[in-house]
């Protein structure tokens, strides 16, 4: 598997968000929903990974950084296709190992407290993340949990 920054201009990579955005409706409230789209991921204080096997698209991932010390994990995604595969795995230590290079000490994220993201934060949980309180300009949210890394 092959990961590189993307400049979120090819089609696979434009679906694959889009499917991250539907995901994102079919299970949490409008107002519990913090997914970015394709202009929000294009901002400059993100950087935006896609992850290949061949020339197929197989997940992508997102590094936002909140200040100098701390980033946010945004839009991982792996495509249906790959699930369970470790490709979630491969680009969550990714964005570690860059978070870690670029001198942050703390990594956080937002995602969903329903059933649908028990995966995730089986993931997370598995890399260390512990659960917090809201970090950045989140606000307390049941359809939310909130969780960082110490690096």
């Amino acid at each position: 598997m092959e990961i590189r920054i993307d400049d979120l201009t090819r089609h696979e990579v434009e679906e694959l968000i889009m499917d991250h955005l539907q995901g994102m409706a079919m299970h949490s409230p409008e107002e519990s929903r913090h997914a970015l789209n394709l202009d929000g991921l294009r901002k400059p204080e993100i950087t935006f990974w896609s992850a290949w096997i061949d020339e197929e698209l197989v997940g992508c991932g997102a590094l936002k950084e909140l200040d100098l010390r701390h980033g946010e994990i945004k839009s991982m995604k792996t495509a249906s296709r790959h699930l369970r595969k470790g490709v979630s795995k491969r680009m969550l230590q990714h964005i570690i190992e860059e978070a870690k290079r670029r001198g942050y000490t703390r990594l956080s994220l937002e995602t969903g407290s329903m059933g649908a993201f028990e995966p995730a934060r089986k993931l997370y949980e598995g890399f260390g993340f512990q659960y917090c309180g809201p970090f950045s300009d989140y606000i307390e949210d049941s359809n939310s949990r909130f969780m960082t890394l110490k690096l």
